[in-house]
């Protein structure tokens, strides 16, 4: 497993060190925020990868001759130690880079678990801008300074991360409310860092995945990074997800509060609950399993059935309740099925999971832009791969586990296994780069929750009106009907 631990954060590390090698060769103007200066930001994590190559180096040397138990002692050291190094650092950042960063601290379940809690904090709780700096944000948007425009203002916030933080108010009509503050300077920043990781795509194609569409790649990932920027957009997604879910029997959305949002600010209804780690430490198995069905539900609804959804799984945007409901907090990066996409995408992973056909699958994925035509490969070879992420739905029931999450990841990121023919041959279609961020973000938290069930049928409720599996989804077939009568 040692492998696997120094692979994670190596991948992450050299995420960044390609984003500031790339951003290098630009020569725009710099800016006066350490949020936006991209000179500085190079220099950054230039030095966190100098920092983690030099404490690489030195426990590569410590290892030699070393017996097995202390081998994977400084593995485990090094992991830890790594972690905490990239999460102060990305955490001070913000932007795109804080972004990876997060997702990796819930997916590479390979990492030691005081690694992962380092990582983690950059879920919620990363550095914070000074009261002074949120207050002039809040001033400058609503035209008045947070102690007039509230009631009650809480200075320190609640949570920090990427693009904004939280804080805790109260309105003048005595409700209890979140105040998301957007980072001055955060704009620029993540564009500085979207158009350096270009190069990087571009790079990275040559190198590995031949076909790569780098810039339609990173077009997806601009435009969807640029609307989670207009808290405006995202006060809309509330608004709309709210009266999507009105009502369901588990999903939770807090209600926004137009009149204190802008393009900056955006606030909604304070809701108290538990923390992923909390819940998962303390809730009982079968409240787990509750909460952990929830979340499956809530994305493969949005994604099979309203067309628009919640591109941001990862924990640090859930509240969980001792019923095992779940509300689910932000809405930023919300990704909408332009005419034809879904249909483009949908045969690929309909031969995967209802036909599981690897001939279909070929063919599927040859139309859809995932392979090209003269690849060679054998459809069974492809299938074995393509499918890896969707076990879960080619049997008839399936335990979520860290452990497959583990080898999941490897058998994926093995550029030098038995698959290397395969991985050299995909493409991978802007319209499927935020899917592919929710399949594993799901996967990482059932995974973490040990989900149990019948999920091939769960998922053939959705793709294939099948008869509800579960509980669950005999409770939210009822919801539907009574929502569409």
């Amino acid at each position: 497993m040692h492998k696997t631990r120094i692979a994670s954060l190596a991948t992450l590390v050299a995420f960044a060190a390609g984003i500031s090698a790339a951003a290098a060769k630009t020569r725009q103007a710099t800016a006066s925020s350490p949020i936006t200066n991209r000179f500085s930001r190079s220099a950054k994590i230039w030095k966190l990868s100098a920092r983690n190559a030099a404490r690489y180096a030195v426990t590569r040397v410590r290892r030699v001759g070393s017996p097995a138990d202390r081998r994977a002692e400084l593995d485990a050291q090094f992991a830890i130690r790594t972690a905490e190094d990239v999460a102060k650092q990305l955490g001070e950042m913000k932007g795109v880079l804080m972004k990876a960063g997060q997702m990796v601290s819930f997916i590479f379940e390979a990492l030691p678990d005081e690694a992962q809690a380092a990582l983690a904090t950059l879920q919620s709780d990363a550095a914070p801008m000074a009261p002074s700096l949120a207050a002039s944000v809040v001033e400058s948007q609503l035209g008045q300074p947070p102690e007039r425009a509230f009631l009650d203002w809480t200075n320190l916030p609640a949570a920090a991360a990427s693009i904004g933080q939280v804080h805790r108010a109260v309105t003048h009509h005595g409700q209890d409310v979140a105040v998301k503050v957007q980072y001055p300077g955060v704009h620029e920043a993540i564009e500085s860092d979207l158009d350096a990781a270009e190069v990087m795509y571009a790079t990275f194609s040559a190198m590995l995945l031949k076909g790569l569409d780098a810039k339609g790649l990173v077009d997806e990932l601009r435009d969807r990074m640029r609307e989670e920027l207009d808290y405006r957009l995202e006060a809309n997604n509330c608004v709309e997800f709210a009266r999507l879910f009105a009502g369901h029997p588990w999903v939770r959305i807090p209600n926004l509060v137009p009149e204190l949002s802008t393009e900056k600010v955006l606030t909604t209804e304070w809701v108290d609950g538990m923390s992923f780690d909390e819940f998962r430490t303390t809730a009982s198995e079968a409240t787990r399993q509750r909460a952990a069905e929830v979340v499956w539900r809530f994305a493969q609804f949005a994604v099979n059935q309203h067309g628009a959804f919640n591109g941001d799984p990862h924990p640090g945007n859930y509240k969980f309740h001792h019923d095992g409901s779940v509300t689910f907090l932000d809405f930023g990066l919300v990704k909408r099925w332009s005419p034809g996409e879904w249909d483009s995408l949908q045969p690929t992973l309909d031969a995967v999971i209802v036909h599981r056909d690897p001939e279909l699958l070929v063919r599927a994925m040859e139309q859809s832009g995932f392979l090209r035509h003269s690849h060679g490969l054998e459809a069974e070879h492809v299938f074995d791969y393509v499918s890896s992420p969707y076990v879960p739905y080619l049997t008839d029931e399936f335990t979520f586990t860290r452990q497959w999450m583990i080898d999941t990841i490897t058998k994926i990121f093995d550029i030098q296994g038995p698959h290397a023919d395969v991985i050299e041959s995909l493409n991978m279609p802007p319209s499927f780069v935020i899917l592919d961020r929710v399949v594993w973000g799901v996967n990482a938290i059932l995974g973490k929750l040990e989900a149990h069930g019948p999920f091939r049928a769960m998922l053939l409720e959705y793709v294939a009106d099948g008869e509800p599996a579960t509980d669950l989804g005999a409770a939210e077939a009822s919801w539907r009907a009574g929502a569409r009568s």
